[in-house]
């Protein structure tokens, strides 16, 4: 059995700011912007995985989910504690300091960690946990 990602979701609550951030500032070619019954939802991928695709939704992009559901995931989302997502880079001092010029919240600088690798983490514009490492 061969399986490979195809698709990841993150929530964010302001896609104009999502595209600005992970097309403007990580590179991120944009897929499709779509609207679709009062929603809208954004595909990014790295240049080099085309085949992987992160969808930027909205948190409560559920149809079935109650209106409490909803008010739990936007909290969530405040608090950025809704999505992570893990990108490998090949220079994450370089990674690191170009996110830094956007402005992007810091949330770890770059260390060695002992599990093997350099890691460096900022949010994204919704309060994704976003994680750069560097294998050593």
């Amino acid at each position: 059995m061969d399986l490979r990602l195809s698709h990841c979701f993150l929530a964010v609550d302001d896609h104009d700011k999502a595209i600005a951030f992970y097309h403007d500032v990580l590179g991120l070619k944009v897929r499709n912007d779509v609207q679709f019954e009062g929603m809208r939802w954004v595909t990014v991928s790295p240049v080099s995985q085309p085949e992987l695709e992160i969808v930027l939704e909205p948190p409560s992009a559920n149809p079935n989910a109650s209106a409490s559901d909803r008010e739990a995931l936007s909290e969530l989302m405040a608090k950025g504690m809704l999505g992570r997502a893990v990108f490998q880079t090949d220079d994450c001092d370089a990674t690191f300091e170009h996110i830094l010029v956007s402005g992007a919240e810091v949330v770890q600088e770059p260390i060695d960690q002992p599990y093997g690798v350099r890691d460096c983490a900022f949010r994204d514009p919704a309060g994704n946990l976003l994680r750069f490492t560097q294998q050593r």
